[in-house]
């Protein structure tokens, strides 16, 4: 046996016994202060009411309890959160509880004395209105200006702020909710609920998700919503100024689930309902089960942003059925998941749109590995000691992607969608370890025999910044078209005239203003504006990516546009790059500042502090 191939067989070995301990013990997980090994919580019910005029939630949470070392505290993850009292049942005496000093990132640990043959506890509690997992939308955030709405974003560690809970992915548990709502508007969660769809005239709401699910993914909703079926079990929570809107965008959604249904298995969760959020929703979409929350940036009128709607499908698989048992291994979330959108925008929209946005996808893992420091750049990074929302980059979506990508061009798409449901059927309700990977991987693949794999190395993509040199890297047509053409245009070898720009899509204009060079003359950037009124624009990622190349170029003309745009829109990934933009122009400071400071009540709570810790120059 050579060298090679030992290193290889230790690495083997290394990997099962790291996965079969991970198994037969809690992970470890430094962003919360929770002991689920000790004393793990099983079973959630909520009683909450919704305060819209103090901004706050108060109520009930009733944990039932897995006492695996009945001499243990139970231990749980606060941030903020004003603890009136806990009991052991609704009549019984006060538990003796404290809660430690706060933390600015993982907030409080809440620890509660458990007399013996307590095995569930009740806590009376109340949020504060700067919640950093709800956003309180005023009327004018809305698309109907007359009612306001509340959201929550749970992930990464932001449930904490809502609900006192073990605020892990390692821990799993099913819930029931009453939530009490101003009857004139509707609840909504991350549950099944027949009172959701039908709306209910006393405002009182009831969910139900028998499912085991992950803190991050308990999710609340409460506005001025109608509710309109799209398929057979699915449809969409809207706004009734944009319920139609968004239901014809979101047509295909049937033809998603059965197109992941018969590569991957059968869709776990009953309903697959979207709920459309305000404009300051700070990400494209959050997999809640059962109803994924949504941008409306993403409603083109064209379909050309439903990717997004592939995406949180999928994690109805991966992320929600198998899911990261820490956030150091979010790549297993959203590597996944970005590949298994990428199928799907093939099986529904033909090869060429698969290929684009593939290739497109690549190109922003490439932009963004100029931005992001070393040790971020790997698939595994360490985020002990952070805030895991620093990990919400294109890395793990993008460079999880491509490794996947790499199996797929070796292995043959048949060899390898088998690998993938076995890895969704045979971890399903599990939360998983890259370790727990690696062991599938190698007993599944057997790399070390498999000549389809030789080459492959996987520790270089999992701990080493970068792409590796070995990597087959996703090829387009369609895109080197667009690129060309942009290198033409910009050089001056083709008229703006003669550019069909009414002919685009969503990703052509994304690949030509991509490959433009960052500042354009004036005299263009005006010539391509009146053919095609990028400045108004209403496609947002399209306006982003023109907004970018304004604030570049100096093309004044675009900044009422722009500053209109920011100041409207909180979704992190289209607001944080203008900004950053901004602050690289001389007086950009101040321009950047008073920009925040108008639009700031408007941002969700994630949003603001990445862009404060940047005003700042803390990144």
């Amino acid at each position: 046996m050579n060298v090679r191939w030992l290193i290889r067989l230790i690495y083997f070995i290394i990997c099962v016994t790291v996965s079969i301990q991970s198994r037969g013990a809690t992970v470890a997980d430094p962003h919360s202060y929770a002991q689920p090994s000790k004393v793990s919580v099983k079973h959630l019910d909520l009683d909450l009411k919704v305060d819209f005029s103090q901004k706050v939630l108060e109520g009930l949470a009733t944990w039932s309890l897995d006492r695996k070392d009945t001499t243990a505290k139970l231990i749980l993850d606060v941030r903020g959160l004003e603890i009136i009292d806990i009991k052991a049942v609704a009549d019984g005496p006060a538990l003796s509880h404290r809660i430690s000093p706060n933390d600015p990132i993982f907030g409080s640990k809440l620890e509660v004395d458990l007399p013996a043959g307590v095995n569930s506890i009740r806590i009376h509690y109340r949020t504060k209105p700067d919640a950093s997992g709800l956003q309180w939308v005023g009327p004018e955030g809305t698309a109907g200006g007359n009612q306001p709405f509340l959201y929550s974003q749970s992930q990464a560690i932001h449930a904490r702020s809502w609900v006192p809970c073990q605020d892990s992915p390692t821990v799993r548990f099913t819930y029931s909710a009453k939530v009490q709502v101003d009857p004139a508007l509707r609840a909504v969660m991350s549950a099944v609920s027949e009172d959701s769809r039908t709306g209910k005239s006393d405002g009182v709401y009831q969910f139900e998700q028998a499912k085991p699910i992950p803190s991050y993914l308990l999710a609340l909703a409460v506005g001025r919503l109608d509710f309109k079926p799209i398929g057979p079990r699915s449809g969409v929570y809207a706004e009734p100024e944009t319920l139609q809107k968004a239901a014809a965008e979101f047509v295909d959604t049937e033809a998603m689930i059965q197109a992941v249904e018969k590569r991957y298995g059968p869709y776990a969760w009953g309903r697959y309902d979207l709920l459309v959020l305000p404009p300051s929703f700070p990400f494209g979409g959050m997999e809640n089960p059962v109803v994924t929350f949504a941008t409306p940036t993403i409603l083109a009128g064209d379909k050309s942003l439903v990717s997004l709607v592939a995406h949180e499908l999928a994690h109805s698989w991966s992320g929600n059925l198998v899911t990261n048992a820490t956030w150091h291994d979010f790549w297993l979330n959203e590597g996944f998941t970005t590949y298994v959108e990428g199928r799907i925008m093939e099986d529904l929209f033909g090869p060429e749109r698969g290929d684009f946005e593939r290739r497109l996808g690549y190109e922003e893992l490439l932009a963004e590995l100029k931005e992001v420091p070393a040790p971020d750049q790997r698939l595994l990074p360490d985020f002990a000691g952070r805030d895991p929302d620093d990990g919400v980059t294109r890395i793990p979506y993008e460079k999880g992607r491509l490794l996947l990508y790499q199996l797929e061009m070796r292995l043959g798409r048949e060899t390898f969608d088998t690998f993938m449901r076995g890895w969704f059927t045979d971890n399903a309700w599990k939360s998983v370890t890259t370790a727990d990977f690696v062991a599938y991987y190698q007993t599944k693949l057997k790399p070390e025999t498999n000549v389809a794999l030789k080459g492959l190395d996987l520790g270089e993509w999992l701990n080493k910044p970068g792409v590796p040199e070995s990597a087959v890297v996703p090829v387009s047509e369609r895109l080197t078209k667009q690129v060309d053409l942009s290198r033409k245009w910009s050089s001056g070898e083709m008229k703006t005239d003669d550019l069909m720009t009414a002919e685009w899509s969503t990703q052509d204009w994304l690949a030509f203003l991509n490959h433009l060079p960052e500042k354009l003359p004036i005299s263009l950037m005006t010539e391509l504006d009146k053919k095609a009124q990028l400045t108004d624009k209403s496609n947002a990622e399209v306006a982003h990516v023109w907004f970018l190349l304004a604030i570049r170029s100096g093309y004044t003309a675009a900044d009422a546009a722009t500053d209109a745009y920011i100041s409207r829109i909180g979704r992190r990934k289209l607001v944080v790059p203008l900004y950053k933009a901004i602050l690289m122009l001389p007086n950009g400071k101040a321009r950047a500042t008073a920009l925040f400071g108008k639009a700031r009540s408007g941002y969700h709570p994630i949003t603001a502090g990445t862009l404060e810790r940047q005003l700042q120059g803390d990144r």
